[in-house]
Protein backbone atom coordinates (compact mmCIF):
# COMPACT_ATOMS: atom_id res chain seq x y z
CA UNK A 1 0.00 0.00 0.00
CA UNK A 2 1.54 3.61 -1.17
CA UNK A 3 1.93 6.48 1.16
CA UNK A 4 -1.01 8.15 -0.03
CA UNK A 5 -3.52 5.29 0.21
CA UNK A 6 -2.39 5.01 3.87
CA UNK A 7 -2.99 8.53 4.63
CA UNK A 8 -6.38 7.79 3.36
CA UNK A 9 -6.97 4.96 5.23
CA UNK A 10 -5.61 6.62 8.38
CA UNK A 11 -8.13 10.04 7.46
CA UNK A 12 -10.72 7.65 7.66
CA UNK A 13 -9.96 5.85 10.87
CA UNK A 14 -8.84 9.10 11.88
CA UNK A 15 -12.46 10.58 11.62
CA UNK A 16 -12.20 12.51 9.16
CA UNK A 17 -14.92 13.36 6.67
CA UNK A 18 -16.59 15.30 3.58
CA UNK A 19 -13.85 17.76 1.99
CA UNK A 20 -11.00 17.18 4.59
CA UNK A 21 -10.84 13.50 3.52
CA UNK A 22 -10.95 14.42 0.14
CA UNK A 23 -8.20 16.53 0.38
CA UNK A 24 -6.04 14.26 2.54
CA UNK A 25 -7.28 11.37 -0.14
CA UNK A 26 -5.61 13.52 -3.49
CA UNK A 27 -2.26 14.36 -1.78
CA UNK A 28 -3.98 17.79 -1.41
CA UNK A 29 -2.41 18.44 2.21
CA UNK A 30 -1.12 15.82 4.88
CA UNK A 31 -2.84 13.89 7.58
CA UNK A 32 -1.04 15.49 10.06
CA UNK A 33 -1.31 19.05 8.78
CA UNK A 34 -5.65 18.43 8.43
CA UNK A 35 -5.61 17.42 11.69
CA UNK A 36 -3.34 20.77 12.88
CA UNK A 37 -5.49 22.96 10.41
CA UNK A 38 -8.82 21.75 11.83
CA UNK A 39 -7.94 22.45 15.23
CA UNK A 40 -6.57 25.60 14.36
CA UNK A 41 -9.87 26.55 12.49
CA UNK A 42 -12.10 25.83 15.86
CA UNK A 43 -10.09 27.98 18.13
CA UNK A 44 -10.04 30.78 15.51
CA UNK A 45 -13.69 30.13 14.28
CA UNK A 46 -12.85 30.77 10.84
CA UNK A 47 -13.08 27.59 8.18
CA UNK A 48 -10.79 24.74 7.47
CA UNK A 49 -9.80 26.07 4.07
CA UNK A 50 -9.02 29.26 4.73
CA UNK A 51 -6.76 28.24 7.87
CA UNK A 52 -5.13 25.50 5.14
CA UNK A 53 -4.77 28.14 2.64
CA UNK A 54 -3.27 31.03 5.30
CA UNK A 55 -0.90 28.66 7.18
CA UNK A 56 0.58 27.89 3.44
CA UNK A 57 -0.39 23.79 3.87
CA UNK A 58 -2.63 23.73 0.90
CA UNK A 59 -2.65 25.42 -2.32
CA UNK A 60 -6.15 27.14 -3.14
CA UNK A 61 -5.84 26.86 -6.38
CA UNK A 62 -5.80 22.71 -5.57
CA UNK A 63 -8.43 22.72 -2.86
CA UNK A 64 -10.68 24.17 -5.09
CA UNK A 65 -10.44 21.31 -7.70
CA UNK A 66 -10.76 18.78 -5.13
CA UNK A 67 -13.72 20.64 -3.79
CA UNK A 68 -15.61 20.78 -7.44
CA UNK A 69 -14.91 17.29 -8.10
CA UNK A 70 -15.98 15.72 -4.66
CA UNK A 71 -19.52 17.88 -4.78
CA UNK A 72 -19.99 18.11 -8.35
CA UNK A 73 -20.16 21.88 -7.33
CA UNK A 74 -19.03 24.11 -11.02
CA UNK A 75 -15.86 25.49 -10.46
CA UNK A 76 -15.02 29.19 -11.13
CA UNK A 77 -11.85 31.47 -11.72
CA UNK A 78 -13.25 34.78 -9.85
CA UNK A 79 -10.54 37.00 -11.64
CA UNK A 80 -12.46 35.82 -14.91
CA UNK A 81 -15.91 37.65 -13.69
CA UNK A 82 -17.02 40.86 -14.15
CA UNK A 83 -19.14 41.44 -10.71
CA UNK A 84 -22.45 42.82 -10.98
CA UNK A 85 -22.37 45.54 -7.45
CA UNK A 86 -26.47 45.10 -7.61
CA UNK A 87 -26.28 41.35 -7.31
CA UNK A 88 -23.55 42.00 -4.67
CA UNK A 89 -25.69 44.45 -2.58
CA UNK A 90 -28.36 41.58 -2.26
CA UNK A 91 -26.50 40.16 0.69
CA UNK A 92 -25.58 42.20 3.42
CA UNK A 93 -21.89 43.31 4.16
CA UNK A 94 -22.05 41.13 7.44
CA UNK A 95 -22.97 37.82 5.84
CA UNK A 96 -19.99 38.55 3.34
CA UNK A 97 -17.87 38.33 5.94
CA UNK A 98 -18.98 36.60 8.66
CA UNK A 99 -19.03 33.46 5.57
CA UNK A 100 -16.89 34.66 3.48
CA UNK A 101 -19.10 33.99 0.45
CA UNK A 102 -20.05 36.52 -2.59
CA UNK A 103 -22.89 36.59 -4.61
CA UNK A 104 -22.09 36.45 -8.38
CA UNK A 105 -24.85 36.66 -10.44
CA UNK A 106 -28.94 35.94 -10.81
CA UNK A 107 -30.92 34.42 -13.20
CA UNK A 108 -34.13 34.82 -12.10
CA UNK A 109 -35.44 33.50 -8.38
CA UNK A 110 -31.82 31.86 -8.76
CA UNK A 111 -28.70 33.54 -6.72
CA UNK A 112 -25.18 32.34 -7.43
CA UNK A 113 -22.92 31.71 -4.69
CA UNK A 114 -19.57 32.09 -4.53
CA UNK A 115 -17.96 29.78 -1.84
CA UNK A 116 -14.36 28.08 -0.87
CA UNK A 117 -16.05 25.30 0.95
CA UNK A 118 -19.53 24.03 -0.50
CA UNK A 119 -19.77 21.97 2.60
CA UNK A 120 -20.90 25.47 4.27
CA UNK A 121 -24.63 24.88 4.31
CA UNK A 122 -25.25 27.26 7.67
CA UNK A 123 -23.66 29.87 5.19
CA UNK A 124 -26.24 28.67 2.46
CA UNK A 125 -29.46 28.23 4.02
CA UNK A 126 -29.01 32.09 5.90
CA UNK A 127 -28.28 33.79 2.38
CA UNK A 128 -31.71 32.07 1.43
CA UNK A 129 -33.14 33.62 4.29
CA UNK A 130 -31.98 37.00 3.85
CA UNK A 131 -32.47 37.02 0.31
CA UNK A 132 -35.45 35.38 -0.34
CA UNK A 133 -33.93 33.58 -3.07
CA UNK A 134 -32.90 30.03 -4.08
CA UNK A 135 -28.93 29.40 -3.65
CA UNK A 136 -26.98 27.65 -5.77
CA UNK A 137 -22.78 27.27 -4.76
CA UNK A 138 -19.90 27.43 -7.08
CA UNK A 139 -16.46 27.13 -5.87
CA UNK A 140 -13.80 29.81 -5.96
CA UNK A 141 -10.33 29.89 -4.68
CA UNK A 142 -9.86 30.97 -1.11
CA UNK A 143 -7.68 33.50 -1.89
CA UNK A 144 -9.40 35.08 -4.93
CA UNK A 145 -13.01 35.34 -2.62
CA UNK A 146 -11.24 36.36 -0.11
CA UNK A 147 -9.99 39.55 -2.15
CA UNK A 148 -13.03 39.93 -4.01
CA UNK A 149 -15.15 39.87 -0.64
CA UNK A 150 -13.07 42.48 0.29
CA UNK A 151 -13.51 44.50 -2.84
CA UNK A 152 -17.33 44.16 -2.27
CA UNK A 153 -17.14 45.53 1.52
CA UNK A 154 -15.11 48.55 0.23
CA UNK A 155 -16.87 49.98 -2.91
CA UNK A 156 -20.10 49.60 -0.36
CA UNK A 157 -18.08 51.46 1.78
CA UNK A 158 -17.41 53.89 -0.67
CA UNK A 159 -21.01 54.61 -1.18
CA UNK A 160 -21.20 55.30 2.27
CA UNK A 161 -18.80 58.24 1.67
CA UNK A 162 -16.57 59.35 4.76
CA UNK A 163 -18.23 62.43 6.03
CA UNK A 164 -15.86 64.29 7.93
CA UNK A 165 -14.17 64.58 11.14
CA UNK A 166 -15.92 62.21 13.73
CA UNK A 167 -14.30 64.32 16.63
CA UNK A 168 -12.81 60.88 18.08
CA UNK A 169 -16.13 60.20 19.19
CA UNK A 170 -16.68 56.25 18.95
CA UNK A 171 -19.43 56.21 16.22
CA UNK A 172 -21.29 52.98 17.58
CA UNK A 173 -21.14 53.95 21.09
CA UNK A 174 -21.86 57.35 21.19
CA UNK A 175 -25.00 58.31 23.87
CA UNK A 176 -28.80 59.04 21.49
CA UNK A 177 -31.80 59.16 23.41
CA UNK A 178 -35.31 59.69 21.88
CA UNK A 179 -38.67 61.95 22.98
CA UNK A 180 -40.77 60.75 25.69
CA UNK A 181 -43.71 60.19 23.94
CA UNK A 182 -45.84 57.57 25.46
CA UNK A 183 -46.49 54.43 23.89
CA UNK A 184 -43.23 54.59 21.60
CA UNK A 185 -41.75 51.26 22.67
CA UNK A 186 -40.06 49.34 19.83
CA UNK A 187 -38.15 46.17 19.46
CA UNK A 188 -34.07 47.52 18.32
CA UNK A 189 -32.97 43.69 17.59
CA UNK A 190 -33.77 44.16 13.72
CA UNK A 191 -31.98 47.72 13.25
CA UNK A 192 -28.69 47.42 15.48
CA UNK A 193 -26.63 46.59 12.43
CA UNK A 194 -23.56 47.78 13.20
CA UNK A 195 -22.59 49.54 10.01
CA UNK A 196 -25.81 51.37 9.62
CA UNK A 197 -25.63 52.52 13.58
CA UNK A 198 -21.73 53.75 12.50
CA UNK A 199 -23.94 55.62 9.22
CA UNK A 200 -26.18 57.28 10.67
CA UNK A 201 -24.21 58.62 13.74
CA UNK A 202 -21.53 59.65 11.39
CA UNK A 203 -24.33 61.37 9.26
CA UNK A 204 -25.72 63.48 12.05
CA UNK A 205 -22.21 63.74 13.64
CA UNK A 206 -21.40 65.52 10.27
CA UNK A 207 -24.63 67.56 9.66
CA UNK A 208 -23.69 69.72 13.31
CA UNK A 209 -20.01 70.31 12.30
CA UNK A 210 -20.71 71.45 8.74
CA UNK A 211 -23.49 73.81 10.31
CA UNK A 212 -26.06 72.23 8.18
CA UNK A 213 -29.73 73.49 9.57
CA UNK A 214 -31.58 70.19 8.59
CA UNK A 215 -31.02 66.74 7.40
CA UNK A 216 -33.18 64.72 4.57
CA UNK A 217 -33.43 61.11 4.37
CA UNK A 218 -34.87 60.31 0.71
CA UNK A 219 -35.65 56.86 -1.20
CA UNK A 220 -36.59 56.83 -4.13
CA UNK A 221 -37.36 53.91 -6.75
CA UNK A 222 -33.63 52.61 -7.92
CA UNK A 223 -31.45 55.68 -5.52
CA UNK A 224 -31.29 56.66 -2.27
CA UNK A 225 -29.66 59.85 -1.14
CA UNK A 226 -28.98 62.09 2.40
CA UNK A 227 -29.01 65.84 1.61
CA UNK A 228 -27.58 68.62 3.87
CA UNK A 229 -29.46 71.87 4.27
CA UNK A 230 -26.57 74.65 4.82
CA UNK A 231 -26.69 78.19 4.53
CA UNK A 232 -30.31 77.75 3.42
CA UNK A 233 -29.41 75.14 0.29
CA UNK A 234 -29.66 71.97 0.09
CA UNK A 235 -26.84 69.77 -0.76
CA UNK A 236 -26.58 66.24 -1.63
CA UNK A 237 -23.66 64.44 0.53
CA UNK A 238 -23.96 60.94 0.52
CA UNK A 239 -25.97 57.89 -1.72
CA UNK A 240 -26.25 55.24 0.40
CA UNK A 241 -27.61 51.62 -1.25
CA UNK A 242 -31.41 51.70 -1.78
CA UNK A 243 -31.85 48.47 -0.57
CA UNK A 244 -30.73 49.86 2.82
CA UNK A 245 -34.17 52.26 2.57
CA UNK A 246 -35.94 50.46 5.15
CA UNK A 247 -33.22 49.87 7.78
CA UNK A 248 -32.00 53.76 7.54
CA UNK A 249 -35.52 54.42 8.12
CA UNK A 250 -35.97 52.08 11.10
CA UNK A 251 -32.89 52.91 13.17
CA UNK A 252 -33.91 56.42 13.02
CA UNK A 253 -37.33 55.60 14.08
CA UNK A 254 -35.48 53.22 16.87
CA UNK A 255 -33.52 56.56 17.70
CA UNK A 256 -36.79 58.76 18.05
CA UNK A 257 -38.65 56.53 19.48
CA UNK A 258 -41.49 56.21 16.82
CA UNK A 259 -43.16 52.75 15.79
CA UNK A 260 -41.02 51.08 13.67
CA UNK A 261 -43.82 49.14 11.87
CA UNK A 262 -46.17 51.86 11.00
CA UNK A 263 -45.41 52.83 7.96
CA UNK A 264 -48.13 54.24 6.61
CA UNK A 265 -48.53 57.69 8.61
CA UNK A 266 -46.51 60.63 8.84
CA UNK A 267 -44.86 60.45 12.40
CA UNK A 268 -42.96 62.93 14.50
CA UNK A 269 -40.27 62.22 17.24
CA UNK A 270 -36.85 63.69 19.11
CA UNK A 271 -33.47 62.84 18.81
CA UNK A 272 -31.27 63.89 22.38
CA UNK A 273 -27.53 63.13 20.43
CA UNK A 274 -25.29 64.11 23.60
CA UNK A 275 -21.59 65.30 22.28
CA UNK A 276 -19.85 65.73 25.76
CA UNK A 277 -20.52 66.21 29.48
CA UNK A 278 -21.54 69.92 28.51
CA UNK A 279 -22.83 69.91 25.29
CA UNK A 280 -25.77 67.84 23.69
CA UNK A 281 -27.84 68.65 20.24
CA UNK A 282 -31.34 67.73 19.70
CA UNK A 283 -32.80 66.44 16.60
CA UNK A 284 -36.76 67.44 15.52
CA UNK A 285 -37.64 64.43 13.39
CA UNK A 286 -40.37 63.92 11.05
CA UNK A 287 -41.42 61.06 8.84
CA UNK A 288 -43.76 60.82 5.86
CA UNK A 289 -45.09 58.00 4.06
CA UNK A 290 -43.66 58.32 -0.08
CA UNK A 291 -43.92 56.35 -3.30
CA UNK A 292 -40.82 53.94 -2.13
CA UNK A 293 -40.30 54.33 1.55
CA UNK A 294 -40.23 56.77 4.20
CA UNK A 295 -38.67 60.24 3.68
CA UNK A 296 -36.98 61.57 7.15
CA UNK A 297 -36.27 64.80 7.68
CA UNK A 298 -34.14 65.50 10.87
CA UNK A 299 -34.05 69.64 11.94
CA UNK A 300 -30.82 70.19 13.95
CA UNK A 301 -31.83 72.46 17.17
CA UNK A 302 -28.83 73.92 18.54
CA UNK A 303 -29.51 75.47 21.87
CA UNK A 304 -26.14 77.59 20.98
CA UNK A 305 -27.68 79.50 18.52
CA UNK A 306 -30.20 81.10 20.83
CA UNK A 307 -26.78 82.18 23.05
CA UNK A 308 -25.44 83.78 19.68
CA UNK A 309 -26.43 87.38 21.02
CA UNK A 310 -28.43 90.15 19.61
CA UNK A 311 -25.38 91.79 17.97
CA UNK A 312 -24.23 88.11 16.04
CA UNK A 313 -27.89 88.59 14.02
CA UNK A 314 -27.15 91.03 12.09
CA UNK A 315 -29.27 93.71 13.11
CA UNK A 316 -28.60 97.37 11.89
CA UNK A 317 -27.89 99.47 15.22
CA UNK A 318 -30.82 101.36 15.02
CA UNK A 319 -33.14 98.33 14.72
CA UNK A 320 -31.60 96.51 17.45
CA UNK A 321 -32.08 99.59 19.91
CA UNK A 322 -36.36 99.80 18.61
CA UNK A 323 -36.15 95.87 19.03
CA UNK A 324 -34.46 95.86 22.78
CA UNK A 325 -36.56 99.16 23.18
CA UNK A 326 -39.81 97.23 23.45
CA UNK A 327 -38.59 93.65 25.10
CA UNK A 328 -37.60 96.44 27.89
CA UNK A 329 -41.51 97.19 28.31
CA UNK A 330 -43.61 95.56 30.40
CA UNK A 331 -46.27 95.05 28.27
CA UNK A 332 -46.94 94.42 24.46
CA UNK A 333 -46.88 92.66 21.45
CA UNK A 334 -44.17 91.93 19.58
CA UNK A 335 -44.61 89.59 16.74
CA UNK A 336 -41.47 88.38 14.32
CA UNK A 337 -42.79 87.30 10.86
CA UNK A 338 -40.94 85.14 7.83
CA UNK A 339 -41.26 81.89 6.29
CA UNK A 340 -40.18 78.70 7.29
CA UNK A 341 -36.50 78.53 7.82
CA UNK A 342 -35.93 82.30 8.05
CA UNK A 343 -34.90 82.42 11.91
CA UNK A 344 -37.86 83.37 13.59
CA UNK A 345 -37.14 81.00 16.28
CA UNK A 346 -33.88 82.21 17.15
CA UNK A 347 -34.58 85.68 17.01
CA UNK A 348 -37.64 85.12 19.55
CA UNK A 349 -34.80 82.86 21.63
CA UNK A 350 -32.25 85.78 21.95
CA UNK A 351 -35.06 87.87 23.12
CA UNK A 352 -36.30 85.60 25.64
CA UNK A 353 -32.57 85.31 27.04
CA UNK A 354 -32.11 88.79 27.07
CA UNK A 355 -35.66 88.85 29.59
CA UNK A 356 -34.40 85.31 31.40
CA UNK A 357 -34.17 86.91 34.87
CA UNK A 358 -34.60 85.79 38.35
CA UNK A 359 -37.21 88.29 38.38
CA UNK A 360 -39.22 87.29 35.59
CA UNK A 361 -41.66 84.55 35.02
CA UNK A 362 -41.35 82.98 31.62
CA UNK A 363 -43.41 80.98 30.00
CA UNK A 364 -43.72 79.51 26.27
CA UNK A 365 -46.03 77.28 24.00
CA UNK A 366 -44.48 75.57 20.99
CA UNK A 367 -45.02 72.94 18.60
CA UNK A 368 -42.56 71.59 19.49
CA UNK A 369 -39.80 73.37 22.06
CA UNK A 370 -37.06 73.96 19.54
CA UNK A 371 -34.36 74.59 21.93
CA UNK A 372 -34.19 74.14 25.96
CA UNK A 373 -33.62 77.19 27.52
CA UNK A 374 -33.17 76.71 31.32
CA UNK A 375 -35.04 79.91 33.29
CA UNK A 376 -38.12 79.52 31.14
CA UNK A 377 -41.02 77.35 31.34
CA UNK A 378 -41.37 75.63 28.24
CA UNK A 379 -44.73 73.60 26.76
CA UNK A 380 -45.08 71.53 24.07
CA UNK A 381 -48.47 71.36 22.34
CA UNK A 382 -50.14 68.61 22.28
CA UNK A 383 -53.71 68.78 20.19
CA UNK A 384 -54.58 65.60 20.80
CA UNK A 385 -55.13 65.65 24.43
CA UNK A 386 -56.70 69.21 23.78
CA UNK A 387 -53.45 71.25 24.77
CA UNK A 388 -53.83 73.74 21.93
CA UNK A 389 -51.91 77.08 22.26
CA UNK A 390 -55.12 78.42 23.19
CA UNK A 391 -55.21 76.16 25.98
CA UNK A 392 -51.75 76.69 26.87
CA UNK A 393 -52.06 80.35 27.27
CA UNK A 394 -55.40 80.22 29.33
CA UNK A 395 -53.00 77.93 31.92
CA UNK A 396 -50.26 80.14 32.14
CA UNK A 397 -52.70 83.46 32.67
CA UNK A 398 -53.47 81.94 35.86
CA UNK A 399 -49.68 81.44 36.63
CA UNK A 400 -48.74 84.78 37.25
CA UNK A 401 -46.90 85.75 34.57
CA UNK A 402 -44.52 88.36 33.14
CA UNK A 403 -43.65 87.48 29.70
CA UNK A 404 -45.11 84.94 27.52
CA UNK A 405 -44.26 83.17 24.09
CA UNK A 406 -46.74 81.74 21.86
CA UNK A 407 -45.07 79.61 19.20
CA UNK A 408 -47.56 80.59 16.34
CA UNK A 409 -50.76 82.58 15.97
CA UNK A 410 -52.51 80.01 13.83
CA UNK A 411 -56.12 80.42 14.85
CA UNK A 412 -58.08 83.60 15.98
CA UNK A 413 -58.72 82.12 19.37
CA UNK A 414 -55.21 82.20 19.57
CA UNK A 415 -55.16 85.55 18.69
CA UNK A 416 -57.73 86.93 21.13
CA UNK A 417 -56.12 85.33 24.46
CA UNK A 418 -52.52 86.63 23.36
CA UNK A 419 -54.15 90.34 22.82
CA UNK A 420 -56.14 89.87 25.80
CA UNK A 421 -52.64 88.93 27.47
CA UNK A 422 -50.81 91.75 25.92
CA UNK A 423 -53.36 94.47 26.91
CA UNK A 424 -53.32 93.26 30.74
CA UNK A 425 -49.98 93.56 31.58
CA UNK A 426 -48.23 91.10 30.05
CA UNK A 427 -45.37 90.85 27.54
CA UNK A 428 -46.32 88.67 24.88
CA UNK A 429 -43.90 87.44 21.86
CA UNK A 430 -44.94 85.05 18.75
CA UNK A 431 -44.84 84.89 15.39
CA UNK A 432 -47.09 84.61 11.97
CA UNK A 433 -46.51 83.72 8.41
CA UNK A 434 -46.59 86.94 6.28
CA UNK A 435 -44.25 88.59 3.58
CA UNK A 436 -43.58 91.53 5.81
CA UNK A 437 -44.65 93.76 8.78
CA UNK A 438 -47.45 95.92 7.15
CA UNK A 439 -48.71 92.56 5.84
CA UNK A 440 -48.67 91.29 9.43
CA UNK A 441 -51.03 94.13 10.56
CA UNK A 442 -53.69 93.17 7.81
CA UNK A 443 -53.58 89.73 8.00
CA UNK A 444 -54.91 89.82 11.90
CA UNK A 445 -57.82 91.91 10.73
CA UNK A 446 -58.62 89.01 7.86
CA UNK A 447 -57.96 86.46 11.11
CA UNK A 448 -60.98 88.35 12.42
CA UNK A 449 -59.02 90.36 14.77
CA UNK A 450 -60.52 93.85 15.67
CA UNK A 451 -58.78 96.53 14.34
CA UNK A 452 -58.82 98.68 17.97
CA UNK A 453 -57.52 95.28 19.79
CA UNK A 454 -54.81 95.60 17.39
CA UNK A 455 -54.28 99.16 17.21
CA UNK A 456 -54.04 98.73 21.46
CA UNK A 457 -51.66 95.41 21.57
CA UNK A 458 -49.15 95.59 18.65
CA UNK A 459 -46.44 97.05 19.73
CA UNK A 460 -43.53 96.04 17.44
CA UNK A 461 -43.16 93.37 14.19
CA UNK A 462 -40.08 92.49 12.99
CA UNK A 463 -39.94 91.04 9.41
CA UNK A 464 -37.31 88.50 8.30
CA UNK A 465 -35.04 86.52 6.24
CA UNK A 466 -31.80 84.44 6.21
CA UNK A 467 -28.98 85.23 3.51
CA UNK A 468 -26.26 83.57 3.08
CA UNK A 469 -22.80 85.36 3.90
CA UNK A 470 -20.26 85.69 1.80
CA UNK A 471 -16.97 84.03 2.02
CA UNK A 472 -14.15 86.34 3.72
CA UNK A 473 -11.47 84.54 2.53
CA UNK A 474 -12.36 84.33 -1.25
CA UNK A 475 -15.24 87.29 -1.97
CA UNK A 476 -14.36 88.87 -4.63
CA UNK A 477 -15.54 92.33 -6.17
CA UNK A 478 -17.75 92.38 -9.02
CA UNK A 479 -19.12 95.56 -11.51
CA UNK A 480 -21.63 96.31 -12.11
CA UNK A 481 -22.81 99.81 -14.41
CA UNK A 482 -24.16 102.60 -12.74
CA UNK A 483 -27.75 102.05 -14.37
CA UNK A 484 -28.03 98.98 -13.06
CA UNK A 485 -26.87 99.63 -9.23
CA UNK A 486 -29.30 102.09 -8.99
CA UNK A 487 -32.32 100.57 -11.10
CA UNK A 488 -31.41 97.91 -7.98
CA UNK A 489 -32.68 100.51 -5.61
CA UNK A 490 -29.37 101.48 -4.45
CA UNK A 491 -29.39 105.28 -3.27
CA UNK A 492 -27.73 107.77 -5.82
CA UNK A 493 -24.80 109.14 -3.71
CA UNK A 494 -23.79 105.74 -2.54
CA UNK A 495 -23.62 104.80 -6.14
CA UNK A 496 -21.68 108.15 -6.82
CA UNK A 497 -19.39 107.70 -4.18
CA UNK A 498 -17.55 104.26 -6.22
CA UNK A 499 -20.05 101.83 -4.27
CA UNK A 500 -18.48 98.18 -3.79
CA UNK A 501 -20.33 94.87 -4.62
CA UNK A 502 -18.72 91.90 -3.74
CA UNK A 503 -19.63 88.16 -5.10
CA UNK A 504 -19.10 84.48 -4.44
CA UNK A 505 -15.72 82.63 -5.79
CA UNK A 506 -15.80 79.78 -3.49
CA UNK A 507 -12.51 77.86 -2.02
CA UNK A 508 -12.03 74.82 0.57
CA UNK A 509 -13.81 77.23 3.55
CA UNK A 510 -16.75 77.49 2.15
CA UNK A 511 -19.72 76.33 0.22
CA UNK A 512 -19.96 77.89 -3.24
CA UNK A 513 -18.52 81.28 -2.42
CA UNK A 514 -20.77 81.32 0.98
CA UNK A 515 -20.38 80.46 4.83
CA UNK A 516 -22.69 81.09 7.58
CA UNK A 517 -26.58 83.19 6.85
CA UNK A 518 -26.89 87.02 8.12
CA UNK A 519 -30.31 88.43 8.75
CA UNK A 520 -32.15 90.65 7.09
CA UNK A 521 -35.16 92.86 9.09
CA UNK A 522 -37.84 95.21 9.07
CA UNK A 523 -38.56 96.29 12.55
CA UNK A 524 -41.94 98.02 12.79
CA UNK A 525 -43.16 100.06 15.72
CA UNK A 526 -47.05 100.31 15.73
CA UNK A 527 -46.88 104.10 16.36
CA UNK A 528 -49.81 106.23 16.75
CA UNK A 529 -50.02 107.10 13.18
CA UNK A 530 -49.65 103.64 11.89
CA UNK A 531 -52.38 102.99 14.77
CA UNK A 532 -55.00 105.21 13.26
CA UNK A 533 -54.24 103.20 9.35
CA UNK A 534 -55.29 100.23 11.26
CA UNK A 535 -58.16 101.78 13.02
CA UNK A 536 -59.15 103.57 9.83
CA UNK A 537 -59.08 100.08 7.99
CA UNK A 538 -56.02 100.64 5.86
CA UNK A 539 -54.37 98.35 3.84
CA UNK A 540 -51.00 97.26 4.17
CA UNK A 541 -49.62 99.53 1.05
CA UNK A 542 -50.55 102.26 3.33
CA UNK A 543 -49.34 101.40 6.26
CA UNK A 544 -45.93 100.56 4.79
CA UNK A 545 -45.91 104.21 2.91
CA UNK A 546 -46.59 105.47 6.88
CA UNK A 547 -43.54 103.36 8.07
CA UNK A 548 -40.94 104.13 5.52
CA UNK A 549 -41.79 108.15 5.73
CA UNK A 550 -41.34 107.40 9.39
CA UNK A 551 -37.56 105.89 8.59
CA UNK A 552 -38.81 102.50 8.59
CA UNK A 553 -36.21 100.42 6.11
CA UNK A 554 -38.05 97.65 4.39
CA UNK A 555 -36.64 93.93 3.51
CA UNK A 556 -35.09 95.53 0.35
CA UNK A 557 -33.65 98.32 1.78
CA UNK A 558 -32.00 95.93 4.21
CA UNK A 559 -30.68 93.66 2.15
CA UNK A 560 -29.00 96.42 0.00
CA UNK A 561 -27.49 97.84 2.73
CA UNK A 562 -25.47 93.96 3.84
CA UNK A 563 -24.55 94.64 -0.08
CA UNK A 564 -23.44 97.48 0.73
CA UNK A 565 -21.03 96.24 3.77
CA UNK A 566 -19.84 93.52 1.65
CA UNK A 567 -21.65 90.99 3.76
CA UNK A 568 -23.87 89.09 1.10
CA UNK A 569 -23.96 89.41 -2.84
CA UNK A 570 -26.68 91.27 -4.70
CA UNK A 571 -27.83 87.80 -6.26
CA UNK A 572 -28.51 86.47 -2.52
CA UNK A 573 -30.55 89.49 -1.81
CA UNK A 574 -32.60 89.33 -5.09
CA UNK A 575 -33.50 86.37 -4.09
CA UNK A 576 -34.81 86.17 -0.56
CA UNK A 577 -36.47 90.22 -0.97
CA UNK A 578 -38.72 91.12 -3.46
CA UNK A 579 -37.51 94.22 -5.83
Amino acid sequence: MNENASLALGGVRSGLGGLPQRLVQDGVVEEAAMLEAMNAARDKKTSVVTQLVSSGAANARDIAIAASSEFGVPLFDLDALNLDPDVVKLVNDKLLTKHRVLPIFRRGKRLFLAVADPTNLHAIDEIKFQTGLGVEAVVVEDDKLQRAVDRAIEQADAQMPVLGDDEGLDLEALEVTGGEEEGAAVTRDDVEDAPIVRFVNKVLLDAIRRGASDIHFEPYEKTYRVRFRMDGVLKEIAQPPVQLAGKLAARLKVMSRLDIAERRVPQDGRIKMKLSKNRAIDFRVSTCPTLFGEKIVLRILDPSQAMLGIDALGYEPFQKELYLKYLNKPQGMILVTGPTGSGKTVSLYTGLNILNREDTNISTAEDPAEINLPGVNQVNVNPKVGLTFASAMRAFLRQDPDVIMVGEIRDLETAEIAIKAAQTGHLVLSTLHTNDAPQTLTRMVDMGVKPYAIATSVSLIIAQRLARRLCPQCKEPVDIPKEALLKEGFPEEDVAAGLRIYAPKGCSNCTDGYKGRVGIYQVLPVTDSIARIILAGGSAVEIADQAAKEGVWDLRRSGLEKVKAGLTSLEEVNSVTIE
